[in-house]
């Protein structure tokens, strides 16, 4: 499928999807949503991880606001339901691993769309923002779930209310994000992290996604169940027993091969 908004790329079982709406610091319109969607599910079927980054010095602004087709409608539940909630949960519910290539600023929508996938790496020069109280809203995208669940109440409860930019240090200090990385070697570097998790066991993967984001509603017996039924799994993939030969003979696993 050509694209309009975003370019995406396969290689090396590495998918990817870079926003080239960089004239408008990559603003998110209907079109650009949709076609997120469409490239996050081809990328899942044919990649073992899947990188989102931006074109230009930007990341994504959030919401294009020169977007007549949503600013001109007072409806932005139906925007947010229609378009925004589908984008995200197939980047959060994404079977491969994910990773936010934070190039610079990731405003608003912007902001939790970076949040949604599994790792976030930003430059050092990127900067987050919770824009949404400037122009009367509250945190969407799934800022409202993300935050309190990576930064705690009082963190996300100040940068939703102030409305203030957090660099990637500081996003990085407080737990918003895995790292931040001098801007000079990011791109190198998250391309290096891209490859690592490329040539990884994907079907443990699949199940750390899982398992990890199950505690927040399971009590501690539940947890330790559904550890192990997810662990049996594991062990009954090709990529447990790889893992195991490769460590027995001192070779570096190959999790592709089956």
């Amino acid at each position: 499928m050509q694209y309009e908004t975003l370019r995406l790329s396969i290689a090396d079982n590495v998918a990817v999807i870079e926003f080239t709406r960089d004239e408008v610091m990559n603003a998110l319109n209907t079109q650009m949503r949709a076609e997120i969607l469409h490239a996050v599910k081809a990328a899942e079927s044919e990649a073992r991880v899947l990188v989102l980054t931006g074109k230009g010095r930007a990341f994504c602004s959030g919401q294009d606001l020169g977007d007549r087709a949503t600013v001109a409608s007072t409806d932005l539940e139906r925007t947010l339901r229609d378009e925004y909630v589908p984008m995200l949960m197939a980047i959060y519910n994404c079977r491969i691993p994910t990773i936010s290539a934070v190039n610079g600023p990731a405003a608003g929508a912007g902001a939790n769309l970076a949040l949604a996938a599994d790792v976030v790496i930003a430059t050092q020069s990127a900067v987050f923002l919770q824009a949404f109280t400037r122009i009367g809203l509250i945190p969407d995208a799934g800022g409202s779930y993300f935050l309190p669940r990576q930064i705690g109440m009082a963190k996300a409860m100040g940068a939703a209310l102030f409305a203030e930019p957090l660099t990637a240090e500081q996003a990085s200090a407080m737990g918003m994000i895995w790292e931040a990385v001098p801007d000079d070697s990011f791109a190198q570097h998250w391309r290096d992290r891209a490859s690592y998790l490329a040539n990884g066991p994907t079907e443990a993967y699949t199940r750390v996604k899982k398992i990890i984001r199950s505690s927040f509603d399971n009590d501690l017996e539940k947890q330790l169940l559904l550890e192990a039924k997810l662990q049996g799994e594991c062990g009954k993939t090709h990529d447990f027993r790889e893992g195991v030969l490769a460590f027995l003979d001192k070779r570096a696993a190959n999790y592709e091969g089956r």
